[in-house]
């Protein structure tokens, strides 16, 4: 199989229509119903709904207390439209960091699954988040483990990365398929 994969020069928010059009061509090529995007404030996620609107979009955003005190960073104008669409939102604990950060933060030295993110920013932040999300989407119960789904991710804001690939939960890791990159910005 020959297949094109797009590099962004640089990561962020300039990329996420180019992304967005990609991840509707391949979910058409492939028939892939399900994606699975970060989106801290969800305007990401509304973006995928209005371009692939038979699509079963699931928004992941950052669990309370990410950026400081218990709010959540999505308590803005997206979350009423995210509602009225039926597109679910999850907000949790990082499948690639979560209590071992906090470990790390108090004693020092680094945990098993924060050398699987660094491994994985290797690629490039948003491939990262890709995998991160799909994982906590899986454990939510929200995209299956049995089929592709498209995963979208970015750095800081908007979109830049997108993988096909198999999810599994955090139990069984290393059952996680990248199937293919559909794109990553370079890091």
């Amino acid at each position: 199989m020959e297949k094109k994969i797009e590099y962004f020069e640089n990561p962020g928010i300039k990329n996420t229509d180019q992304l967005i059009d990609m991840v509707k061509e391949r979910s058409e090529e492939l028939g892939i119903k399900t994606i699975v995007v970060a989106s801290v404030t969800g305007k990401s996620s509304l973006k995928l709904a209005e371009a692939i609107p038979n699509a079963e979009i699931v928004s992941v955003t950052h669990h309370a207390g990410f950026r400081g005190g218990d709010a959540l960073e999505l308590e803005g104008e997206y979350t009423k439209e995210l509602e009225n669409r039926g597109i679910p939102v999850y907000a949790g604990s990082h499948a690639l960091s979560g209590v071992g950060r906090g470990i790390s933060n108090k004693f020092g030295g680094v945990t098993p699954v924060e050398i699987i993110a660094e491994t994985l920013r290797m690629f490039s932040q948003g491939v990262k988040v890709c995998v991160e999300i799909s994982i906590m989407a899986a454990d939510a119960g929200l995209i299956p483990t049995d089929e592709e789904v498209i995963a979208v991710g970015g750095t800081a804001s908007g979109v830049d990365s997108a993988l096909v690939l198999k999810a599994a939960h955090m139990s069984n890791f290393f059952e996680f398929r990248v199937r293919e990159i559909i794109a990553m910005s370079r890091p």
